[in-house]
């Protein structure tokens, strides 16, 4: 019995020896918890259709910002808001004034543009975005337009882009609110982006940025689908598949339109 004693004490005495200090060294300092602020949204459709009657759509982005703490003092929150359709390849032509007609004098072409780009913000880009962000993300309209090399194809190059923005923005396509985003207490947001009738087919991309001091801290991507239906889905496919038969089906309804029109006609003069 005592040496089983003596050898339960002897067995104690290492833990003791490792556990000890551990018990009374003082708790080390923890780095300061930095306050992190993540996107949650949500779109009112991700699919948009294109049908004979459409005539434009308008989008609804909401969503708040969700965070492990309090809201961190300092400059305010800002939330930028895209919409982007799918690229294209663009030829922009300078027309000028010669011999009393108008003819291309110079042509550039644009690598990438978008079909479509709407940017949404709760106030002025240049005033809530640092310009290293800008270029990192591409999040302005001019850095969403993809034109490299094209200085080496025609004197004053940049007129040539900033051509293209001003036409889409006339038509619809391009266009920029700075107050387009609503914030409620630097948590809710929303924003309506309105799409034209003239919508091009394809995945169109939306992308939410949060930025403080001009600094991104979060962004967030979904995605609308805008596709065609119905009868106007039937010609597209059609038309791009199949371009013999398409041809022929043309000719044969104009036939039949030109001779129905001259039918009517001839009746009425009797």
């Amino acid at each position: 019995m005592i040496r089983a004693l003596a050898l339960l004490m002897l067995m104690a005495l290492p833990v003791a020896a490792q556990t000890g200090p551990e018990q009374t060294r003082p708790e080390q300092p923890r780095p300061e918890q930095t306050a992190t602020e993540t996107i949650v949204a949500g779109l009112s459709h991700s699919r948009v259709s294109i049908t004979t009657n459409f005539g434009g759509s308008e989008i609804l982005i909401y969503g708040a910002v969700k965070r492990e703490t309090k809201v961190p003092e300092g400059p305010p929150l800002q939330v930028i808001i895209t919409v982007e359709g799918p690229p294209q390849t663009q030829i922009v032509r300078r027309k000028d004034h010669r011999f009393g007609i108008w003819l291309n004098s110079a042509e550039v072409r644009i690598d990438s543009a978008p079909s479509f780009y709407a940017v949404a913000s709760t106030g002025p880009l240049s005033q809530i975005l640092a310009q290293t962000d800008d270029l990192r993300y591409n999040i302005s309209l001019p850095q969403a337009i993809r034109a490299v090399g094209i200085s080496a194809e025609a004197e004053s190059a940049p007129q040539f882009v900033e051509a293209l923005m001003r036409i889409r923005t006339g038509e619809g396509r391009f266009m920029v609110r700075d107050t387009g985003v609503g914030l409620a207490e630097d948590t809710l947001f929303r924003a309506d982006i309105e799409l034209p009738a003239n919508l091009t087919e394809g995945n169109y991309q939306v992308r939410i940025f949060l930025t403080r001091d001009g600094a991104v801290v979060d962004t967030l991507k979904r995605t609308i689908r805008v596709r065609k239906e119905g009868l106007e889905r039937t010609v597209y496919r059609m038309a791009t598949r199949q371009p013999l038969l398409y041809g022929l089906i043309a000719l044969a309804l104009a036939a039949v339109s030109g001779w129905a029109a001259s039918a009517v006609f001839r009746l009425f003069r009797l």
